[in-house]
């Protein structure tokens, strides 16, 4: 404001001159140069974005995890934010309460980012949409509905674990149990989907569901009732950490895989390759889902006309050492 009213122009003339707009007037980008050289004013990113009407300012809700997935769409999603030259606004929620949830997205708008990015795999929540409006939001675990311009880009969970249930299926195995997620999370609920479906599909019957935290510790202490079940000869797990200490626990009891035991875990962490054991596994690619999804958001930020989009970037079953042909007569 004070260069404007050094150099006699508008706020608006200012941000022209300062990101080089070509058509600013000789004379007056020379009173503005010589007002900032005078008042030894920095331009900063408020003073550019004047210019645009944005804040270039993507805002994310995370839950606050380190957990594989959720660590691993932030890391990928904030290099796709800052390679598009946005700033990011992050806030991290540690409790899955929906009041937490609705206060941080309120805390978002409030502060004027273009768009916003939801990682929030865990609970539901309910928002007015009228609280966000047409405020672009990208969510990356599921539709949500609080915004009339609203991208989803998720991995097709569901369909990994229909075809790692299948592929067990396929290896003649008669039925598939599960070591689940935690009750809550999207993900875990999406993949039991995909797992009873397979089973419904083929006339198997459905075991009981066992619901872990995502960590090797809850894959070991649930893995050890099932490797004491002789009738357990396939096991689809929810995620490549419960995988691995289900594999340990097998081993502690004598269950060779796969020969007596077949495995699939999902994710396809960097170190299932690398067992004893490689991991057959359900990889879904976070880095690509992340990028590809702001890339969307960005988009709707420029395009706001366009409304609610869904895409699910496909997954892929990596077969490798933990599974085989059922054990003769089982």
């Amino acid at each position: 404001m004070d260069v404007a009213r050094a150099a006699g122009v508008s706020q608006k003339t200012v941000s022209r001159v300062i990101n080089g707009d070509p058509h600013v007037r000789p004379a007056v980008r020379e009173r503005v140069q010589h007002a900032i050289v005078a008042l030894g004013y920095r331009p900063n990113r408020a003073a550019r974005n004047l210019v645009l009407g944005r804040s270039l300012t993507i805002g994310v809700l995370s839950v606050g995890s380190t957990d594989y997935g959720p660590s691993s769409l932030m890391v990928a999603a904030e290099h796709a934010i800052r390679s598009a030259r946005y700033a990011m606004s992050v806030i991290n929620t540690f409790e899955d309460e929906s009041e937490t949830i609705t206060g941080a997205l309120h805390d978002l708008v409030g502060q004027g980012v273009d768009g916003i990015v939801v990682n929030e795999p865990v609970g539901s929540f309910s928002l007015d949409r009228g609280t966000i409006g047409d405020l672009p939001v990208l969510s990356l675990s599921g539709p949500y509905g609080i915004s009339t311009n609203e991208v989803v880009a998720d991995a097709d969970q569901g369909a990994g674990a229909r075809g790692a249930t299948e592929h067990l299926l396929g290896l003649g195995h008669r039925t598939v149990h599960h070591l689940a997620g935690p009750v809550g999370w999207r993900s875990s609920a999406l993949r039991l989907e995909g797992w009873r479906g397979a089973l419904a599909a083929a006339g198997a019957a459905q075991p009981p569901v066992q619901h872990g935290d995502w960590t090797a510790q809850s894959g070991y202490a649930l893995g050890a009732r099932l490797a004491a079940d002789p009738a357990v000869t396939a096991v689809f797990v929810a995620n490549d950490q419960m995988a691995i200490g289900l594999l340990r626990a097998l081993a502690e009891a004598g269950r060779d895989v796969p020969g007596d035991v077949s495995v699939v875990g999902f994710d396809d962490v960097p170190e299932a390759a690398y067992l004893s054991r490689a991991l057959t596994t359900v990889r879904q690619d976070l880095a690509h889902l992340a990028m590809f999804g702001v890339g969307l958001l960005i988009d709707a930020i420029s395009n706001p006309r366009r409304q609610d989009r869904r895409e699910n970037v496909p997954v892929e079953l990596v077969v490798r050492e933990t599974t085989a042909a059922a054990p003769p007569g089982r």
